[in-house]
């Protein structure tokens, strides 16, 4: 007989019932240090006081109106991501998926009205991860996304990852958007080189497409930065953030230029909930703690502790671990025995990680982790793979 919850998910033993920064605590009382936060959601920790507080206020006064009325809660975040980013406007959703729908939307739109609604195709990278909607699993395009899920939505090119040369020849006059990750999450925690990125910015200029960036899971200072492509330097058009936004609070945006965005007038797009009171209340909270230089610079001290550590676990058992690969804190690690079977020894000594592809596990902890926290979660790990060895 079927679950009552759907089982679509190979789920651990676990019942949390209670979160503690970077804690979780099982209904049986064990404490477990988590550095998955919820797949780079939870970005101050749990029940964070801020957060809470600002939940807590909202929830007093109003929950829910709709879009059809002034929100000032989202006018207010929407001012402060426009300030803080190459965007001119901010459309809200609920999750990192909705947000990719947008912006593929936005990208076949701005075409549309510009007098070419030929242009309906974006590349894509092997790969990638952009959610699991019929838009999202198109554009990654995988086996593993897709199948039993045809007819697949058409209009997206899919390009072999980091191969330079195969970029350019795909460009074609049917082409709207290049959409990459700038660090692939769930393939596997695999930077874009920073001169690649500027690359295919140069290489959308050139051609005067539209460059989409998905920073849902490497967005709101997990790599040190507020959004990643900071350290190359550049602004995409169009970029896809959710994830971290909300702080657990199901969130997200696309935020975008005016010129990629002119195509999106009244009745183009829609949520009920996206920008609702509650979810912009703490998306403000999480702002205002994350996108400062102080707190910032603490993520990218904290991340080359956590980095050296981790090399240092590496070389401790090279039968077990491979590599060290990210940027931030957002880590992966290449392991040479199964990951998963890596991931089961941490939950033996009350740790979790996350595993993703090319047999990696993730490391994606609260941005205010601490030092000692930092210290125990290798110590964990070390024993994690000892036991694992033996």
């Amino acid at each position: 007989m079927i679950a009552s919850v759907l089982p679509t998910y190979n789920r651990a033993p676990f019942s949390f019932v209670k979160g503690e920064g970077s804690w979780l605590i099982e209904a049986d009382g064990r404490r477990f240090l988590d550095l998955g936060a919820g797949i780079a959601v939870n970005v101050l920790g749990h029940a964070n006081p801020a957060l809470t507080e600002a939940l807590t206020a909202q929830a007093g006064s109003v929950w829910h109106t709709s879009n059809l009325y002034e929100i000032p809660q989202q006018k207010a975040l929407a001012d402060k991501l426009v300030d803080a980013t190459f965007a001119d406007t901010v459309f809200f959703t609920n999750s990192g998926t909705e947000s990719c729908e947008l912006a593929v939307k936005m990208a076949r739109k701005y075409w549309y009205e510009k007098g070419h609604p030929e242009r309906t195709e974006i590349i894509t990278f092997s790969g990638s991860f952009h959610g699991r909607s019929s838009a999202g699993i198109a554009a990654a395009g995988s086996e593993k996304m897709t199948k039993g899920f045809g007819p697949l939505l058409p209009g997206f090119v899919h390009l072999p990852f980091a191969d330079h040369e195969a970029i350019a020849p795909a460009i074609t006059h049917h082409t709207a958007a290049i959409m990459i990750e700038p660090v692939q999450g769930e393939g596997g925690i695999i930077p874009v080189p920073d001169q690649c990125l500027k690359g295919l910015r140069d290489l959308c200029d050139e051609h005067g497409i539209l460059l989409i960036l998905d920073e849902v899971q490497c967005g709101v200072g997990r790599t040190g930065k507020l959004f990643a492509h900071e350290w190359a330097g550049i602004e995409p058009d169009i970029m896809m953030v959710a994830k971290g936004i909300g702080g657990g609070f199901p969130l997200g945006a696309v935020l975008s230029t005016e010129n990629a965005a002119s195509g999106m007038t009244a009745g183009t797009h829609g949520s009920t909930y996206g920008g609702n009171p509650l979810g912009c209340a703490v998306g403000n909270a999480v702002m205002d703690a994350v996108n400062t230089p102080e707190f910032l610079d603490d993520v990218n001290r904290k991340a080359g502790a956590l980095r050296q550590k981790l090399e240092g676990l590496v070389a401790a058992h090279p039968d077990m671990f491979e590599s060290v690969r990210g940027q931030g804190l957002m880590i992966g690690i290449k392991c040479k025995a199964t990951n998963t079977d890596i991931v089961q020894a941490g939950y033996d000594q009350q740790v979790l990680t996350v595993p993703a592809a090319d047999n990696t596990i993730r490391l994606l902890p609260p941005l205010n982790i601490t030092d000692e926290e930092i210290g125990e979660a290798v110590d964990r790990l070390d024993k994690a793979a000892a036991s694992l060895a033996a």
